[in-house]
């Protein structure tokens, strides 16, 4: 496993195929479960088979990560572990939490995984113990949340080199999936020593706002999603320990447009970037050193010089300000690199997509109409797991 670029050849990628999580969604809870819309749950499956098999036509293991959940609830440290976290729900009271606790041992580890990630309505038990809790819920209330959100990989860790950074979610649907990513690097045979750099105890980080913008550079978004505190922590923690020598901390808007560095810039070769033309050149960055803070200066500049070469060339989303507009809504800036001047991006952005032909960067095109609903395009929907040293 090793990291150290957005851009470099793609070997591994960890995806997670949605399922039954997302048939959870209603217009009663979309909007608290961080979703825009309500899927089209086997059309968005066909979506991400095609995105998965994009990758592995080109060279790239996909992993799936309810696969590694599966594996990793085989043992038993690891399964007592999960299920604990999901019994520390204060909601549950003593009467339903033992139910549950009683409900889950029962599972085995591929059924007892599919709860964790879709999630357990009230209907589904009986409480054979009674209790207020079970009583006053719902018959569709969640007695465990699903997490539809799982489709997002890229959220919930980041390799930095050959170590990991288990984050830290802000928003309360999400933060359980951290549970589970942290599980399967602590557990399972296939990251067996594997190093943690961060756990989900400390400041928010999300991983939508780390880029790996060179080897020993990298850039943390900081806005709705990731505080100054957690790029901060973070930023001590990868200089401490080798993985870099520059951090750049960039202040993005607190808005659900612009949730994570990534949803208005990505990499797409090793001195380019496509990037939403509305901020691209107004973005400022804080560099953090060993030695020092410094700053702000314009995030273009500060890049560059850190990355070592004269400037980043930007591509710009679309081609007028309402295109522009339209396709970073619609996640046009969020690719995703297979390889130097080879990434893969959402069909629908037409214009940027042409944008970056024009620049000589091919474009594999995929489908995300139920898919994006969630708000994330291929780069969101993928956590790189190995790529080859720049």
């Amino acid at each position: 496993m090793y990291v150290d670029s957005e851009v470099s050849r793609l070997r591994t990628v960890l995806l997670h195929r949605p399922g039954s999580e997302l048939a959870r969604l209603t217009p009663r809870n979309n909007d608290s479960l961080l979703f825009d819309g309500i899927p089209w749950v086997s059309r968005a499956q066909e979506e991400h088979d095609a995105f998965a098999e994009a990758l592995r036509s080109r060279g790239v293991e996909v992993l799936h990560l309810g696969d590694l959940i599966a594996e990793t609830l085989t043992l038993p440290e690891a399964r007592a572990e999960l299920t604990a976290g999901v019994l520390s729900d204060r909601r549950l009271g003593d009467a339903l939490r033992a139910t549950v606790a009683d409900y889950l041992a029962d599972l085995e580890p591929a059924r007892l995984a599919e709860v964790l990630i879709a999630g357990l309505a009230h209907e589904e038990i009986k409480s054979g113990g009674g209790g207020l809790v079970y009583e006053m819920m719902d018959r569709l209330d969640f007695v465990i949340d699903p997490l539809p959100n799982l489709l997002f990989t890229r959220d919930s860790s980041v390799w930095v080199r050959d170590r990991v950074a288990v984050t830290s979610l802000a928003m309360p649907a999400r933060r359980r999936e951290t549970t589970l990513t942290h599980a399967i690097y602590r557990h399972h045979p296939r990251f067996a020593g594997t190093e943690l750099l961060f756990d989900p105890s400390l400041e928010h980080v999300e991983g939508g706002d780390v880029l790996v913008l060179a080897p020993q550079v990298l850039a943390i978004g900081v806005g709705e999603r990731t505080t100054p505190a957690g790029a901060e922590r973070l930023a001590q923690r990868v200089i401490a320990a080798g993985l870099a020598h520059t951090v750049l901390a960039v202040p993005i808007a607190q808005e659900r447009a612009t949730m994570h560095l990534d949803t208005v810039c990505t990499m797409v070769d090793v001195d380019a970037v496509v990037m939403y033309p509305n901020i691209a050149y107004t973005l400022e960055a804080w560099t953090v050193t060993e030695l020092k803070v410094s700053g702000p200066r314009p995030f273009l500049e500060a890049a560059a010089e850190a990355m070592g070469i004269d400037r980043l060339r930007v591509i710009d989303t679309g081609l007028d300000p309402v295109t522009a507009e339209r396709e970073q809504w619609d996640d046009g800036n969020n690719t995703l690199a297979i390889a130097p001047r080879l990434c893969v991006a959402y069909e629908r952005n037409v214009e940027t997509n042409a944008q970056l032909e024009r620049a000589g960067i091919e474009v594999v095109r995929i489908s995300g109409s139920e898919l994006g609903s969630g708000r994330g395009g291929p780069r969101c929907m993928s956590c790189p797991i190995e790529r080859d040293p720049l």
